[in-house]
């Protein structure tokens, strides 16, 4: 029976290992209540921005004229616009407009900002100076108006917002990953490798870039949390995604000038915007924490 059970082991592959990791992961998220808050505020808002145009009692440019500035109630639970369109309906579908932005600039930044951080830390020399040159012009400016320069120059649109998540966040990534390759390089696993013939992206892949990873989900993390507040905030400034999306900080921005008659139209979406953001930090601490203790393990 054991010889059995170790063959359909072997028959499924890496899977079962891989998701008893990734059962011990999420349980230790959850064992400290900082992180499980944190992890449940940001599943939760994951979970809405799949489901939310199913579960949305209205759409998110539905106007209904003769429900404009209503207060929360049974009928809108959030309340209505200035339109009369439904605030929780537009919180709802705003997730997803936010969260897929930022989620995946936040990749095309992570897997850049790795790359970028694995070749310079490895290779050296003018490679190396010459990027981090770049990133350091880059780094210079601050976040937000590196942003608006970039939008400025690519133009208003989502795909701009991208465009823009991926340029501000590649060079803080590649640094840090940078910094954890130099690190590594003249260990010993790695000069046996590089002296057993193994090729450079053989000894990147394989030998440096697992060490890189904990460092690295930590960081992917924070970029999330970041990238959600940058979106967030250039729709309050009115560049990047333009109306009538739903963007949460397009939702501020248009609710401002009407906040002394409907202010639940203001705080509901900047709620929506403060607590995924620390729940992504938070989640982001427990990454952390975990990461340490099994480095010290």
């Amino acid at each position: 029976m054991a010889s059995l059970s170790k063959s359909a082991d072997n028959a499924l592959g890496v899977a079962p290992t891989w998701w008893r990791r990734l059962s011990l992961f999420i349980r230790q998220l959850f064992s400290h209540p900082v992180s499980g808050i944190g992890t449940a505020i940001t599943l939760l808002f994951l979970v809405v921005a799949i489901i939310g145009p199913f579960i949305a009692p209205y759409g998110a440019n539905e106007i209904i004229p003769t429900d404009a500035r209503q207060a929360p109630s049974a009928e809108h639970w959030f309340g209505t616009d200035n339109l009369g369109r439904d605030v929780f309906s537009r919180v709802l579908l705003g997730a997803r407009e936010i969260l897929v932005l930022a989620g995946f600039g936040t990749v095309l930044a992570v897997a850049t900002g790795t790359l970028f951080g694995l070749l310079t830390g490895y290779q050296g020399g003018w490679f190396d100076e010459i990027t981090m040159r770049t990133f350091d012009s880059l780094l210079a400016l601050p976040a937000l108006l590196l942003a608006l320069l970039l939008l400025g120059t690519v133009g208003n649109s989502r795909y701009s917002v991208l465009i823009v998540i991926v340029v501000v966040y590649t060079p803080i990534v590649a640094r840090v990953v940078r910094s954890v390759v130099l690190a590594v390089k003249p260990q010993g696993f790695v000069e046996a490798a590089r002296l057993g013939g193994e090729t450079r992206s053989r000894i990147l892949l394989r030998e440096i870039l697992p060490s890189v990873f904990p460092t690295l989900s930590v960081e992917s993390a924070l970029r999330f949390s970041y990238a959600i507040f940058l979106v967030a905030s250039l729709g309050f400034l009115g560049v990047g995604v333009q109306p009538p999306s739903p963007n949460w900080g397009l939702m501020v921005k248009e609710a401002r000038a009407y906040a002394n008659l409907i202010p639940w139209a203001l705080f509901f979406p900047a709620l929506a915007i403060s607590v995924v953001v620390i729940g992504v930090n938070l989640m982001a601490d427990g990454i952390k924490r975990i990461m340490s203790a099994d480095q010290i393990d």
